[in-house]
């Protein structure tokens, strides 16, 4: 599909109009001039083996080739990643999440061990305002083995934490100095693990990753903050939570979980922009849910199964990660095996519609991320070692590769900080 074409949009239309006016607009013009010239940066998050070899690594393989935190710079028109520097970690910071004010960094550390315990660690960064390089701040437990997930809860006092190897979800405050304190909460996820196979793969599918055990996958507030989800794979369950802002604390809402299929493995979900759309994508059954989600009590009702996979489709395929769009029309689903992103609209009344799919050009795509702007969508291929980056296609959803490759060891995930708007 046809990308959008490049544009400087209205601000060198503004600096024509103000050039030659007063002192006081000059001024305004040289500020606007500085801002628009800091970079827009990405960090991208790793698999990465512990320094010197010293400790097994829990990741899929090939494991271990990233070297922790990398950073780039991006190219606004063209979507290019250019190495802006490395944070050197080997306890594979596979998640990470950025403070609403740009001047903090939080990652999930999944392979670090606390002494002689099996027991994950998350790690606070200060971000300089000028060049965006991290400042290790300081690292705590995380509640239990294997931290996947971090999220920030929206008061900005408190990370959110999901230990997939430990089966455990954390709640963590944070300080005012931005270091985090020890958990306030840990919640152990505890029920009948579902069947290897799942109720609604796709034919002749091996898929089976998480049923062995509890596993939390992903854990983060409802835009209001009043809710807080949950999802384990083993279990196939979403969990729901009141949350107690004042003690940090997670109360068991009424139901406390929803079921999925048994089987199917929720991984990842993701709230439409109205708030009242919830989608879960399931890994192992590669399926999309749509639920109503009820802003009042926090309740879900399911309305919607959709496959994630192209029609005919027949084998074994792991799903990832999930985005809706900020115009709320498309939902995008990642595809492990088939190495794709499944494009879907979304109806008037949230159902999904399978438009298609564009191939990760590359292996094993275990998340993704749109730029600021929303003209760019960046892909982690877990296992070619790279980040490809597409043009979106704002009008009807499509992807269209732009021929840049970031060679990122195992990447994990990706954010994005614009300097430009940080204070």
């Amino acid at each position: 599909m046809t990308p959008l074409k490049p544009s400087r949009r209205s601000f060198l239309q503004l600096s024509a109009t103000l050039m030659g006016t007063t002192p006081f607009s000059n001024g305004l013009l040289s500020a606007s001039a500085n801002d628009v010239a800091k970079p827009l940066l990405a960090y991208v998050g790793t698999f990465s083996s512990p320094l010197g070899d010293v400790l097994p690594t829990q990741v899929d393989l090939p494991p271990g080739n990233g070297r922790g935190i990398h950073i780039f710079q991006v190219n606004r028109e063209t979507g290019a990643m250019t190495p802006a520097g490395i944070v050197e970690l080997g306890t594979s910071p596979s998640s990470l999440v950025a403070n609403a004010a740009g001047t903090r960094m939080y990652s999930a550390n999944e392979t670090d061990f606390v002494g002689e315990k099996e027991e994950g660690t998350v790690s606070a960064f200060a971000i300089d305002p000028q060049a965006g390089q991290l400042k290790l701040l300081n690292t705590v437990r995380s509640g239990g083995a294997g931290p996947t997930y971090v999220s920030l809860h929206p008061t900005g006092r408190f990370l959110l934490v999901a230990n997939y190897f430990g089966g455990s979800v954390a709640v963590l405050p944070i300080l005012p100095d931005g270091r985090l304190g020890e958990a306030t909460d840990v919640k152990n996820d505890a029920g009948e693990i579902g069947p290897t196979k799942a109720t609604n793969a796709p034919l002749g599918s091996f898929a089976f990753s998480g049923h062995d055990r509890t596993h939390a996958h992903m854990i983060q507030s409802d835009p209001s903050g009043r809710i807080v989800l949950h999802v384990d794979l083993g279990l196939d369950l979403i969990y729901v939570w009141k949350f107690d802002e004042n003690n940090g604390k997670l109360i068991p809402n009424n139901p406390p979980t929803v079921s999925l299929p048994p089987g199917d493995g929720p991984r990842h979900f993701h709230f439409h922009p109205n708030g009242r759309w919830f989608y879960s994508i399931q890994e192992e059954g590669s399926t999309l849910v749509l639920f109503d989600y009820d802003t009042k009590v926090g309740s879900l009702k399911a309305r919607q199964t959709i496959s994630t996979l192209p029609p005919g489709f027949a084998g074994s395929n792991f799903c990832s990660e999930i985005l809706v769009s900020a115009d709320g029309r498309f939902v995008y689903a990642g595809n492990r095996l088939h190495d794709s992103i499944g494009i879907f609209s979304v109806g008037s009344n949230g159902e999904l519609k399978h438009l298609g799919e564009e191939w990760t050009r590359g292996n094993y795509p275990r998340s993704f991320n749109f730029d600021p702007t929303g003209q760019f969508l960046y892909c982690c291929n877990q296992r070619a070692d790279s980040v490809a980056v597409f043009k979106v296609d704002l009008k009807n959803g499509g992807l269209k590769f732009t021929g840049h490759y970031a060679p990122v060891g195992n990447p994990s995930c990706i954010v994005f900080l614009d300097l430009a708007k940080i204070k």
